[in-house]
């Protein structure tokens, strides 16, 4: 038996996996007849017949099933290491793009990311803002290295470590509103006033707006700390991170509304890169760091008002 080749493997698998000769062509942007050649070659060599070509559609033989999950196997292995190797290339880098998200409570990350860069003066820490899906579509087009935001974790694109819990709850200005500002305050009491959103920084967007009460008018602002000001003075209402408005709530010039209509929600904040490309060291080293450093938030970010004044609970 001669030795096949990997070039022969990835035809027969595209073959596999697009359904025949001209798709797999196409996807690896070869001529027909050469995919068609390089198959016909590795079946020669294995002395097998691994499609059956008696139908419309080529098919897999009982032979070429079972080949083709150890081919599977062989290609991924193949791209794990051709990705190894880019990393062995890499070298330091000289810069890290990190994103960080409306969520993401700045003095703990800055102070953590700052011990990191500092003994690091080769690499340059390059430091982006983006709002509600925007750090998905810089990471997600290679335009960042690291997030630090809620992940969509059924993304089989992204790896994430978990950093903690934030709580969003529902605010209002005294004197706002022209009833109490109680837990049970519904939507449709509150269609009359306006409600402040922060606009989604993706080219993209990939969701619709959270917690938005339908036929109510809005507001929309770049960031959470715009939408606290609208929200102190008195021009709307909204959702905001419990840790930006610890202070504002316990003095009483924020009130929450949180209760059976407006629970509040409580956000996994995590940091997060692309689980299919690869990473410098200096990456590599600052995910390791935050690996060993997570949990990062204080367990109390991750409380909402319990309704009628009983104690916080965990959501």
């Amino acid at each position: 038996m001669s030795n096949f080749t990997l070039h022969e493997l990835q035809c027969f698998n595209a073959v596999v996996v697009h359904g025949g000769f001209q798709a797999a062509a196409e996807r690896l942007h070869r001529s027909h007849p050469s995919v068609f050649a390089a198959v016909a070659k590795l079946e020669r060599q294995l002395g097998l017949v691994l499609l059956d070509r008696s139908g419309y559609r080529v098919g897999l033989t009982e032979a070429g099933r079972a080949f083709h999950r150890k081919v599977r196997l062989l290609l991924h292995e193949a791209e794990e290491l051709r990705t190894y190797a880019a990393q062995l290339a890499m070298g330091e880098e000289a810069e890290l793009r990190v994103v960080l998200g409306d969520l993401c409570p700045l003095p703990p990350v800055l102070e953590l990311l700052s011990r990191f860069f500092a003994p690091r003066p080769q690499t340059r820490l390059h430091l982006q803002f983006e709002t509600v899906t925007g750090p998905w579509e810089r990471l997600l087009e290679d335009e960042a290295d690291l997030i630090v935001h809620r992940v969509p974790k059924s993304d089989v694109r992204m790896e994430w470590i978990d950093l903690g819990r934030v709580a969003l709850v529902p605010v209002v200005a005294p004197g706002f509103l022209p009833f109490p500002a109680d837990t049970d305050i519904t939507p449709q009491r509150m269609q009359a006033f306006t409600q402040c959103v922060v606009r989604d920084s993706a080219r993209h967007p990939a969701e619709q707006g959270h917690f938005l009460v339908e036929g109510a008018p809005r507001s929309s602002v770049p960031d959470h700390l715009m939408k606290k000001e609208l929200i102190l003075h008195g021009m709307a209402w909204g959702h905001l991170p419990r840790f930006l408005i610890e202070s504002e709530l316990r003095d009483g010039t924020l009130l929450s509304i949180a209760g059976r209509h407006f629970p509040g929600v409580v956000e996994e904040l995590s940091a997060a890169r692309r689980r299919d490309r690869p990473h410098g060291p200096v990456a590599d080293q600052l995910w390791d760091f935050l690996a060993r450093h997570a949990p990062l938030l204080r367990p109390a970010l991750g409380r909402v008002p319990e309704a009628d004044g009983a104690p916080e609970r965990r959501r």
